[in-house]
């Protein structure tokens, strides 16, 4: 849409988690190398937690491309599963043949069974659960007792939980006070300051092809960031809508204007003194406004 017109390639603030884009903030790298020091120390519980929207996804991806062999991965990016559905999702993620029914006795034996032939090829097999706050009570005494699976030497699965701040909520009731011990290391991803905000959006422009001149004002990246309150997706929805305000009024560069036109136009970051700016012109530029990002959600 606007892509040709600002000299990019791509569109710089989609929403779908794009590794190309990772950002080494200090927080998320942080994370991120807690995270590799713990798998490679072979932890058994890590945790990452963080508001929504601050790029755990995106976070949990670059672990997983960053996981070469001797590691095994096996990611549940949806564990609002019964306890023996997350030992089915697990078993499906080693390859196991689950074409037979399998009672959780059975399954957790086969389990064990793949994972010792695991470590004695020498591999390391890592749990990741995206979106963990979504478990139940029971699934997480399930996911405990998946990982009292060790040899004597061994520890033959380890766990990283990736969650909304519910996760310590949850993990903190006095039934799953078992499995909170286990937590060896744990990590909150910090929404970006002012600083950190300007260097995202540049960041990203730069990635999508743009090397002109400095394309958002600084009056307009200050008030992105306070909008958005350094969370990342916040951040893409309104740079990306300030570049349409831009774009239908034939601007070149993003003013603190086009970003008020954008907060008007997003009811989870509206301010009640910009209510008087509305998109009209925009959508009578772009009647695509909505539904413009594919994989809106992830």
């Amino acid at each position: 849409m606007y892509e040709e017109y600002f000299g990019l390639q791509e569109m710089p603030f989609a929403l779908t988690p794009n590794t190309h884009y990772f950002l080494n903030s200090p927080s998320h790298q942080q994370a991120l190398e807690l995270l590799l020091v713990a798998l490679r120390n072979q932890e058994g519980f890590i945790k990452i937690s963080g508001e929504v929207g601050t790029g755990k996804t995106l976070l949990c991806r670059k672990l997983l491309n960053a996981l070469e062999a001797p590691y095994v991965t096996a990611y549940i990016p949806n564990p609002q599963l019964t306890p023996e559905g997350l030992y089915m999702a697990f078993a499906d993620e080693l390859g196991l043949d689950l074409t037979t029914e399998t009672h959780s006795h059975q399954l957790l034996k086969r389990i064990n069974h793949t994972l010792i032939g695991l470590a004695n090829e020498g591999h390391k097999v890592v749990l990741i659960i995206d979106e963990a706050q979504a478990m139940s009570e029971q699934t997480i005494e399930a996911l405990r007792l998946l990982t009292n699976l060790e040899t004597e030497s061994a520890r033959l699965v380890q766990v990283v939980l990736f969650g909304q701040p519910e996760l310590d909520e949850l993990l903190s009731r006095p039934s799953l006070r078992q499995l909170l011990q286990r937590i060896t290391f744990q990590q909150r991803i910090a929404p970006l300051d002012r600083e950190a905000v300007a260097h995202y959006v540049q960041h990203r422009l730069a990635l999508a092809g743009y090397n002109g001149p400095a394309l958002f004002q600084r009056a307009s990246l200050s008030l992105l960031a306070k909008a958005s309150k350094g969370i990342p997706r916040l951040i893409n929805i309104l740079a990306h809508k300030s570049l349409m305000a831009a774009y239908g009024e034939g601007g070149r560069e993003i003013s603190k204007a086009h970003v008020k036109r954008a907060i008007q136009d997003t009811e989870s970051v509206r301010m009640p003194r910009f209510a008087w700016f509305s998109l009209g012109v925009l959508l009578l530029v772009t009647p695509l406004l909505s539904g413009i990002w594919p994989g809106v959600g992830a």
